[in-house]
């Protein structure tokens, strides 16, 4: 639950904190909001996550006698907890493989490599189709295989692909997304990104060639524009 949207250095420091105080469900229950904002910040949406653990330690204690669910449908029931951590809890906490754990990491990278049919949206969207054909019995170990890949090497933005052992058999390798892909036009990097404002005899030759644009219906220059918003901001 803690784990979303943060990375594992945060994560564990913050349950180091929790189980220093005590980590059970009556301590939860009552440790006041702000105290517990204390213990899990600077976690990802740490304010949503103290009600999260609130919700969920309260639902533990009336529905599950003071214990997890033990099933998928059990676990997606409590606040904070989606498809990717019950399949993992149900792993770990119970030996019952139930479904992969995808996360942002095994979406990505099953989709770079081509694992999937035909490019996903969705780490659920990526699950649904990697159990279509990965033998079961693998199923398991892929989200700890990929998942420290991903960190490492594979990774996000500008992954390491002239390092990577599977370079000349995944199809995305050394490409760049054409998103990040610098647009073409004439390079900036002599022009100072600081220019000093415009004199007061250049804003009055702007002045005019402003005014015989507008006539003549053509639109000024780059540097002339740049200049007079300057000159009007100041």
């Amino acid at each position: 639950m803690l784990s979303s949207q943060t990375k594992d250095q945060v994560t564990a420091a913050a349950m180091q904190r929790l189980r220093a105080r005590g980590c059970t469900i009556e301590n939860i229950l009552n440790t006041d909001d702000e105290t517990l904002g204390k213990l899990i910040h600077p976690v990802g949406f740490w304010r949503t996550k103290v009600k999260y653990l609130k919700k969920t330690s309260l639902m533990l204690q009336q529905e599950f006698a003071g214990d997890i669910p033990d099933s998928v449908e059990g676990l997606v029931r409590l606040p904070g907890v989606g498809p990717k951590m019950a399949h993992l809890a149900m792993d770990i906490a119970w030996d019952q493989v139930s479904g992969i754990g995808v996360d942002t990491h095994v979406h990505r990278i099953a989709n770079r490599l081509g694992w999937v049919k035909k490019p996903t949206k969705t780490p659920e969207e990526t699950r649904k189709a990697l159990e279509d054909w990965l033998p079961r019995e693998l199923w398991s170990e892929i989200n700890w295989l990929l998942v420290g890949f991903g960190q490492q090497m594979c990774l996000p933005v500008n992954p390491l692909c002239s390092m990577c052992l599977n370079q000349h058999c995944c199809p995305s390798a050394h490409k760049t997304s054409p998103a990040k892909r610098p647009k073409a036009g004439p390079s900036h990097s002599s022009r100072s990104p600081n220019p000093p404002p415009p004199t007061s005899s250049a804003l009055k030759i702007e002045t005019k060639q402003e005014e015989a644009a507008v006539r003549k219906q053509t639109p000024l220059s780059p540097s002339t524009k740049l200049r007079r918003g300057r000159s009007n901001a100041l």
